[in-house]
């Protein structure tokens, strides 16, 4: 089942046909024969592959795999109606055009084509990529979207000189039907797991702090029970991945927790508190002091994040009262991976998470210095969607990273 090309109007039919038990009640509720509900309770059970509704002499029941279903499409429908309701209300300038729309006519025109040109147009910021995207052309795309603003009664594009952007209520009628999307694909999912198939796809956003350890640990653990599992891991920036987890592109962030300003539909659970450390190789010639003052690192290379980064603001703050001893070899990096080369091979010291380099502490290839970094905790934890309905598999992979967390909270409590 594509769940992109699903016709809305056959789903309306099926939630109304599952609260009723009723073909002839549904059909009065969303303008259809009876006929045509029967004709679209048909077609989706042809697509999802199963039977949703059990025939009695009392009317349709639902079946179970029916109730899996009827949970994530009344939540598709629900994200539709939340995404054009607003965008109708909200619009910031009349679309051309003599239609003006209502939030209830909107929502029983809207059609999975115009959502799919619309989340084309947001991705790619261009009418022609978009069509490319989606394997339209672009004249056909063009007229989708448009169809779509002319329906809504509002300017949803808006033509810059680097392309195409959308206007603020086109942006959020475009998140919630990526989510409607998610709902449904979701739900096969769910039916999937009902008949014995684990399907079920986990997607991860995954921030530095987190991809040492904590994430593969919990990863190791959840392919050990579930190995058909299908596991996707994306990196980025926070901003990048905040936007990703809003639109369903990925199910949870993983990373240092922060404030997710005006973002309502994002909450946070923290798993552990992290604090930075001084490290270096082994044999280093701080690595046995029990003793170490700035003076002495003064003397050293330093491995440092480049400017904005939270630890390279502790680095500056270290030797604001003492500006004489900031030393003068410094390498901006992040990448663990370079990090750990460049100390492996030399007498440098990096500034780094300590949880990061647990790792490696546990195979000897570096050793924290004692020497206390100043620096405030930080929080590393799990960001998901509010009100999200995670699948099984999903649901799993959540307690595992949970597991985890408390795991390395009891390892060192503060280190």
């Amino acid at each position: 089942m594509d769940v992109n090309r699903i016709n809305i109007r056959h789903l309306r039919a099926f939630c109304e046909v599952s609260a009723l038990g009723s073909i002839s009640g549904a059909a009065r509720r969303v303008h259809l024969s009876q006929p045509a509900v029967t004709q679209a309770i048909a077609k989706i059970e042809m697509q999802v592959g199963v039977a949703l509704f059990e025939r009695t002499t009392e009317g349709l029941l639902l079946t179970e795999p029916g109730e899996l279903f009827r949970l994530r499409a009344e939540r598709a429908i629900q994200h539709i109606e939340e995404g054009t309701g607003p965008a109708v209300r909200r619009g910031a300038k009349p679309a051309s055009g003599p239609n003006g729309g209502s939030a209830g006519v909107v929502g029983r025109r809207i059609t999975a084509a115009q959502l799919r040109a619309l989340l084309a147009v947001a991705k790619t910021g261009s009418f022609s990529r978009a069509a490319r995207l989606i394997g339209m052309s672009q004249s056909a795309l063009y007229r989708m979207a448009r169809s779509l603003e002319k329906d809504a009664g509002i300017a949803l594009f808006e033509v810059v000189s680097r392309g195409v952007v959308l206007t603020r209520a086109a942006d959020r009628l475009a998140r919630h039907a990526a989510l409607a999307f998610e709902e449904l694909e979701q739900a096969l999912e769910d039916i999937a797991a009902w008949s014995g198939r684990d399907t079920a796809r986990v997607r991860i956003g995954t921030l530095p702090l987190a991809r040492t350890y904590l994430l593969p640990r919990a990863i190791n653990a959840f392919l050990d029970e579930r190995p058909d599992a299908y596991l996707s891991v994306v990196d980025g920036p926070y901003d990048t991945l905040v936007d990703a987890l809003r639109y369903g592109e990925i199910d949870m962030l993983i990373g240092a927790l922060r404030a997710p300003e005006g973002v309502a539909d994002i909450e946070q659970q923290a798993l552990f508190e992290d604090r930075l450390a001084l490290v270096a190789r082994p044999g280093h010639p701080l690595a046995a002091r029990t003793e170490i003052t700035l003076e002495d690192l003064s003397n050293f290379s330093w491995i440092v994040p480049r400017p904005g980064a939270p630890t390279r603001s502790n680095f500056d703050r270290m030797f604001e009262d003492r500006p004489e001893l900031r030393p003068t070899n410094v390498v901006e990096a992040s990448s663990l991976i370079l990090i750990r080369g460049i100390l492996t091979d030399s007498d440098a010291v990096a500034l780094i998470s300590a949880h990061q380099v647990w790792h490696e502490q546990s195979l000897d290839i570096l050793t924290q210095l004692n020497f206390r970094a100043p620096s405030a905790p930080r929080q590393i934890g799990l960001a998901i969607r509010r009100n999200w309905r995670p699948t099984a598999s999903q649901k799993r992979m959540i307690e595992l990273l949970v597991e985890t967390g408390t795991e390395i909270a009891s390892r060192y409590p503060g280190p």
